[in-house]
């Protein structure tokens, strides 16, 4: 019978990690994070990362794995992730992967294109070419390049705009060729588990989410960094707001809103990309003995 790797998914502030803790417990499983903040040790409080007594309850992966200076996309992420999956599946028939990275899910669930990797000097240059020149310019060589990709692409998204232009430069082929959107096959099964609260809730939890990160001392955290604040590791909620508030844009109230407002913002971009996955059973995270019940009866319909 083939492994499985149960899928928990949700946006910020729902109760992920929580549920997941207690799921990979009652399982006797580890915990795989889909958080492409996570990921970087740096960052603590304003990811929510989970504290060192979460990971000693139960082991994690992935989480504090890189640091903010490195490159690291949802390709990598991918790769990543199936070598890892080979190892834990000797030993674990159930794995338990969680986070609200949508295309971190998406790279394990569906697959990534190939991309090639861009030179490292070649990114700092085009990311140099942007902060002097603005994204006008950067859009004005990859409509040259891929005039396909620049007509689908979201021209207001620098961090696309950006990683297409490097591409078409790092290979002299159209970024466009290199996407295919085929779906892989993968070798266990998948289950895909959906948390959702009633959308005022879910908000106000944000908002106390960040009152105690506040707290917990994320202004000391993000201070510590503003000198790399053009980094795309750095280009994160909680982050970006304090280091407007620091260049002079805004009050440090102000910024605070902005973090709960822009938190909020993504909960919702995340729900609205969820949603779209027909694959997913959505549950509230209070339903743990619903969860469990749903994966014990898959599993065994699987057999």
């Amino acid at each position: 019978m083939k492994p499985t790797l149960i899928v928990l998914a949700g946006p910020t502030g729902i109760g992920k990690t929580e549920l997941s803790l207690q799921l990979a417990s009652h399982f006797a499983t580890e915990i795989i994070s889909a958080d492409s903040r996570q990921v970087f040790k740096e960052l603590k409080i304003g990811t929510a990362a989970p504290t060192p007594q979460q990971l000693a309850t139960v082991k994690h992966h992935l989480v504090g794995t890189q640091s903010i200076h490195d490159y690291y996309s949802a390709w990598e992420f991918e790769k990543d992730v199936i070598e890892l999956l080979q190892q834990l599946f000797t030993h674990h028939p159930l794995m338990l992967m969680t986070g609200g990275s949508m295309m971190y899910i998406d790279a394990i669930c569906k697959g990534m294109d190939n991309i090639p990797t861009v030179p490292s000097d070649l990114r700092d240059e085009i990311q140099a070419q942007y902060e002097k020149e603005g994204l006008d310019n950067i859009r004005g060589q990859l409509k040259l390049l891929d005039p396909d990709f620049y007509n689908i692409v979201d021209l207001k998204n620098h961090r696309r705009v950006i990683h297409a232009l490097e591409v078409c430069i790092t290979t002299g082929k159209p970024y466009s060729q290199y996407r295919t959107n085929t779906i892989k096959t993968r070798p266990f099964n998948i289950l895909k588990i959906g948390l959702e609260r009633d959308r005022q809730e879910l908000y106000q939890r944000i908002d106390a989410r960040v009152d105690v990160m506040i707290e917990e001392g994320l202004l000391t955290e993000a201070q510590q960094f503003y000198p790399w604040k053009t980094l795309n590791s750095l280009n994160t909620v909680g982050y970006k707001e304090l280091f407007a508030h620091w260049d002079g844009l805004y009050d440090q109230a102000t910024a605070i809103e902005l973090i709960k407002r822009d938190s909020r913002r993504y909960a919702k971009k995340q729900l609205s990309w969820f949603k779209r996955d027909e694959d997913i059973t959505w549950f509230h995270p209070s339903q743990k003995e619903d969860i469990i019940r749903f994966i014990e009866d898959k599993i065994k319909s699987q057999e």
